[in-house]
């Protein structure tokens, strides 16, 4: 009986090494696309992927976890990716993701990916957003975004700073009393676009509010810029016209002396 214990003991040992993580597994990288801020009833693709090159990916399996828990396993992943498509979000599709994998022959297990927080916006009152500078801003000013939560809203919440067509956030933290900012420092014409805010509890159930109304943001360049890019245009046009004359001189000096220097005809 003691032998069939032992043996017992040193199965689950052995099992708990296979599962034990493998430091020297390069990390995994988990993305959402388009976005990790999505209202109720769209769609979303997480990506899950290896270093490419840092590992033979012919035998990989990712899962898929969500609050720590698994979720989903993929399939075999040829070429170290996988992608897990949520349909129809709901609510309660809220929550921190991760990913890992598995390699066969021997079987090892990766560290955790770095933690995406996947948002579905709608449950709490959308708020407002807010700048002094609303429409053409000048290249290289410092512009101030201030989102404002509905007065009645009191639990602890961070507040996001979107960017439509961006698949991230442009900036998130903590509320500084009901109205928070974000600042835009010197900003560029890649500034240019439609910003919302959201704040959402940091905690399961990972509630969120509806985005606020767009505003546009519209960066023009400075007129010193301008000018500048004139007169160096000028220059240039200049320098051209300048080296063409001279080379049309250096053509005819040419051309005269070579005519001079020949022998004349006969008399």
């Amino acid at each position: 009986m003691m032998a069939g214990f032992l043996s017992l003991l040193f199965f689950g040992l052995c099992a708990g090494q296979e599962l034990r993580r493998d430091e020297s597994l390069p990390r995994p990288s988990i993305q959402a696309l388009p976005s990790w801020v999505l209202p109720a009833s769209s769609h979303v693709t997480l990506r899950c992927s290896t270093p490419t090159g840092e590992i033979d990916s012919r035998d990989i399996r990712f899962t898929l976890r969500k609050n720590n828990a698994s979720k989903i396993s993929s399939p075999d992943s040829p070429e170290g990716l996988a992608e897990f498509h949520l349909t129809d979000l709901k609510t309660s599709d809220a929550g921190e993701y991760t990913c890992e994998y598995r390699t066969e022959s021997p079987t090892r297990r990766s560290l955790l990916s770095d933690v995406l927080l996947l948002l579905v916006t709608g449950e709490l009152p959308k708020p407002s957003l807010h700048t002094h500078h609303r429409g053409e801003v000048t290249a290289g000013e410092n512009v101030t975004l201030q989102c404002q939560q509905p007065r009645h809203v009191i639990d602890p919440s961070m507040l996001a700073l979107l960017k439509k067509g961006t698949s991230t956030p442009i900036m998130v933290q903590g509320p500084v009393g009901v109205e928070t900012d974000f600042s835009l420092p010197s900003v560029t014409r890649r500034d240019t676009g439609n910003y919302n805010c959201v704040y959402y509890l940091p905690m399961a159930p990972f509630l969120a509010s509806k985005p606020s109304d767009e505003l546009p943001i519209w960066v023009t360049d400075s007129p010193g810029a301008t000018s500048t890019d004139y007169t160096t245009g000028n220059l240039v046009r200049l320098g051209l016209s300048a080296f063409i004359a001279v080379l049309m001189v250096a053509f005819l000096v040419e051309a005269w002396w070579s005519q001079r220097s020949s022998p004349r005809g006969s008399r």
